[in-house]
């Protein structure tokens, strides 16, 4: 029964993850981008949470789900209101259904070659160490083998502040200019 429950817990946090990804390329809102974004990222919470990572869990939500979040909605708030009636209004457009079909054509080939390469290996329980989603080997995997892709992911947030900053403040003064 635990087993049936867990499976259960997997296929909804996956079924949320990817209706929120869906949601946060498909909205033309910036808010409820941003907040379809954190349902993405709890929902992935959910699974590091059943990988035993509750280390990389707890960062997931405190990090990216707290501090950055925080960041874009001031961002967004700083940008200016654009505000629609609803988040699908007039309907999806062809665009949208195309991206929803794209992305469904690049899962669908993603599970088949997962499962073509995985073999048997899907089928056997794999051996977890205690080490794993520990701070100290999160830690060790952050500063030595992806160093260069922590280093950039905080240049490339940093960028997008200041690029939000610098496009609030042109917004400001078009504002300004039509009153």
């Amino acid at each position: 029964m635990a087993n049936f429950l867990v499976w259960v817990v997997w296929f909804f946090a996956a079924f949320a993850c990817l209706a929120s990804a869906l949601a946060v390329v498909s909205f033309s809102n910036p808010f409820y981008s941003a907040l379809a974004l954190i349902g993405n990222l709890a929902s992935l919470a959910v699974l590091y949470l059943l990988l035993s990572g509750e280390f990389v869990a707890a960062g997931q939500v405190l990090v990216y789900g707290g501090a950055v979040m925080v960041m874009f909605l001031f961002v967004i708030a700083y940008l200016g209101d654009r505000t629609d009636e609803s988040p699908w209004s007039g309907g999806p457009s062809w665009q949208i259904v195309g991206a929803i079909l794209a992305g469904g054509a690049i899962l669908a080939e993603v599970c088949v070659v997962v499962g073509l390469k995985a073999g048997g290996f899907l089928s056997k329980p794999q051996h977890v160490g205690r080490s794993f989603g520990s701070p100290e080997a999160l830690g060790r995997a952050f500063l030595t083998d992806h160093l260069l892709a922590f280093e950039v992911t905080s240049i490339v947030l940093l960028v997008a502040a200041v690029g939000g900053v610098v496009l609030g403040s042109h917004t400001r003064r078009e504002s300004d200019a039509r009153a």
